[in-house]
């Protein structure tokens, strides 16, 4: 590799900068690996244009136009002049274009993955109309329109900055809601073991990283020192603080 990857992301008013459950997957891989990247952030409005220019083509559609999704992360590769969309298509390039650094998606294990993937997504559902409010604050003013019409547009329900206010009974219960299905989570990483630090034991894979991004979202999203965080920290045993602090150096 003669130039680093260019890695693209969102940024936000969040210590480090980047906050994004969805990209942080991404760039977990990316430092896993132990390659060079630079960051270059993208404003939610530019997202579209930025993928076009890249030539990557959309990840999805929006479910209420039927138009083009574009979305982050999305990195470019100078060494092969290889644009990738979507994080575990970027962990797949990787695993291909890298062979001699540590795999992302161990050989045998890509159902798996794609498995943790799916169910992640249905099992974390309560935690959108949580936190999305709370993302939408930390955002720079070029991009909080276009996420606040967009995460309505999908997801409903009115006004996203009344979907959990603070002290409410519905917040109250949203966060029961989470809790719980932190506590399927756990049940799955202890089926190999209890106490299992990661999906596959000691050794930390792609699913990890994807459950990890949600973790970390929450963290600086809410900020270290809120208190909704702190009690996130104690929820089964200290389980999710322990996670955090094996991966902080990602």
């Amino acid at each position: 590799m003669t130039e680093p990857i260019v890695f693209y992301d969102i940024p936000a008013n969040v210590k480090g900068t980047a906050w994004s459950g969805n990209t942080l997957k991404a760039r977990f891989a990316l430092n896993v690996k132990g390659l060079p990247y630079k960051t270059v952030w993208v404003e939610y409005p530019d997202i579209a244009r930025t993928c076009q220019e890249l030539g990557v083509g959309p990840t999805g559609k929006w479910p209420d136009t039927g138009l083009p999704m574009y979305t982050l992360p999305v990195i470019y590769d100078p060494s092969t002049k290889t644009a990738v969309a979507e994080s575990l298509a970027i962990a797949r390039y990787l695993d291909a274009t890298y062979p001699d650094t540590p795999r992302l998606i161990p050989e045998g294990t890509e159902a798996f993955q794609e498995a943790t993937l799916f169910a992640l997504g249905n099992s974390m559902g309560p935690i959108a109309r949580l936190i999305m409010p709370s993302a939408y604050t930390r955002l720079n003013e070029a991009s909080k329109a276009y996420f606040k019409d967009r995460r309505q547009a999908v997801l409903g329900g009115g006004d996203l900055e009344e979907w959990s206010p603070p002290g409410s009974a519905v917040r109250r219960q949203q966060w029961k809601e989470v809790e719980a299905a932190f506590g399927v989570i756990a049940t799955w990483l202890d089926a190999g073991g209890k106490g299992n630090k990661f999906f596959m034991g000691d050794k930390i894979t792609f699913a990890d990283m994807m459950l990890a991004g949600r973790i970390f979202w929450m963290k600086r999203v809410l900020g270290d020192e809120s208190e909704e965080w702190k009690k996130v920290e104690t929820w089964h045993g200290g389980r999710w603080a322990r996670l955090i602090e094996a991966l902080e150096w990602l």
